[in-house]
């Protein structure tokens, strides 16, 4: 059977498992992509702390995970805590992992933003009597998002595509699947390329989201 006969006769099986993979790919990007929003922000109000220990604190978390492979993280997440005695499932080791793993990179992002705000947007809201946490609430970061969005949008695309490496810990997502057939059918070629299909049908979405964004941006400058 040539290449195309294969993939029009096997197409309708291994669609819908790879889809039942995709499925899965969205909700573990979508719950890394929270907590590394979150914590990012959290570590990069750290890094910009006048406290030299926080600061210091921040400075060495993002270095160190920036300066590893995230593939070396999730392992030390799965399969290194429960030595400690902290067991986690394979979904919430796969979100949990790549979550601290985007923060370090999301935080030079909210870093970068923040800093880009001039100064005098700070002393203009102290002298109206709001506090740091009111200034930065209300004021810095509602300007700072407008320039941060599109990073932030690469960095899910980015984000979706690390979800392959968690299969690596039993997470049924779409490489997870591709393997599983391959392993089954021995058609390599014909699941990798239609596992790649579903991923760029997902981020290319993405991609014309950040140029819509960009264009935007600028529109605001």
């Amino acid at each position: 059977m040539n290449f195309w006969t294969v993939m029009v006769d096997r197409f309708p099986y291994f669609a819908s498992l790879l889809l039942k993979g995709a499925a899965m790919t969205v909700a573990v990007a979508a719950g890394a992509l929270v907590l590394a929003l979150v914590l990012g922000l959290v570590i990069a109000l750290l890094r910009m702390s006048r406290s030299r220990l926080l600061s210091g604190f921040a400075y060495i978390y993002t270095e160190f995970l920036r300066g590893t492979p995230a593939l070396a993280q999730l392992f030390v997440i799965y399969f290194g805590l429960p030595d400690i005695g902290i067991e986690l499932r394979p979904v919430e080791a796969a979100i949990v992992g790549l979550g601290i793993n985007g923060s370090a990179y999301l935080s030079e992002v909210y870093r970068a933003g923040i800093q880009a705000i001039h100064r005098g947007q700070f002393e203009a809201a102290f002298s109206l009597g709001m506090t740091p946490i009111g200034s930065m609430r209300y004021i810095v970061l509602p300007q700072a998002v407008r320039m941060m969005l599109p990073p932030i949008t690469n960095f899910s695309i980015t984000l979706l595509k690390d979800t392959a490496l968690v299969s690596v810990v039993a997470v049924p997502e779409i490489m997870f699947y591709a393997r599983n057939l391959v392993t089954e059918t021995f058609q390599s070629m014909h699941v990798y390329l239609l596992a790649a299909a579903i991923y760029l049908a997902m981020t290319i979405p993405m991609s014309r989201l950040v140029a819509y964004l960009e264009r935007t941006r600028r529109a605001w400058q």
